[in-house]
C-alpha cells in the first residue's frame, strides 16, 4: 500500500507505473464537484473510475473487503474519512465468498488492524494483497466525495514486463 497527497510534488525517488500516473493525471485535472455518481472510464474496463458522495459510517457498519482483479487507487476529493487495513494472511476469514462480478471479498476483521487517515487530496493505492476498511467515520458520520480509481492487475503486470 502506498499512502501520499495527489499535490504533493515530493515522491522522493518513488516512480510509478504508468496506469498509476494516469489516474493521478486525471484526478488533478477533474472537478469532482461537477460529476454525478457513477463510472467514468479512463481507458475501458483496464482503467476507470467510480465517483461517490455518502456519510461515512462506525468501523462496526464498516465490512473488511478486497479485490482480486483490480487494484485501487482511493482518492478523497472532498471530506476524510478513517480506513482500517492489514496485509492479507491466510488466517484471515472470509464472511461471504467471492464475486467475481463485483470483484469484491468480504472479511470477518482485519488482523491486526491498523488506521490511517485519508482527508482532502489524499489517496491510498491498495493492490490485491491489502486488506482494507473503507468509509468509517473519524468521530462522527460526515459527508465524503470520493474516488476510487480501478486498474486491472493484469494491466499493471504488463507494465512491469
Amino acid at each position: 500500500m502506498i499512502i501520499g497527497n495527489i499535490w504533493d510534488e515530493d515522491t522522493a525517488g518513488v516512480v510509478f507505473s504508468p496506469a498509476v500516473e494516469q489516474v493521478f493525471a486525471y484526478l488533478k485535472k477533474t472537478d469532482f464537484s461537477k460529476l454525478e455518481d457513477g463510472r467514468y472510464e479512463i481507458d475501458g474496463d483496464r482503467v476507470y473510475v467510480t465517483v461517490s458522495r455518502y456519510q461515512t459510517k462506525s468501523e462496526q457498519e464498516c465490512r473488511p473487503e478486497a479485490h482480486r482483479k483490480y487494484a485501487d487507487v482511493q482518492f478523497v476529493a472532498k471530506g476524510q474519512e478513517l480506513v482500517g487495513w492489514c496485509a492479507f494472511t491466510p488466517a484471515l476469514v472470509e464472511t461471504e465468498p467471492y464475486n467475481e462480478e463485483k470483484d469484491i471479498v468480504f472479511f470477518e476483521k482485519l488482523e491486526p488492524e491498523s488506521y490511517f487517515v485519508l482527508s482532502e487530496g489524499c489517496y491510498a493505492i491498495m493492490t490485491p494483497k491489502d486488506i482494507h476498511r473503507p468509509r468509517c467515520a473519524m468521530d462522527e458520520p460526515a459527508p465524503v466525495l470520493k474516488v476510487v480509481a480501478k486498474i486491472a492487475v493484469e494491466l499493471l503486470e504488463e507494465e512491469m514486463r
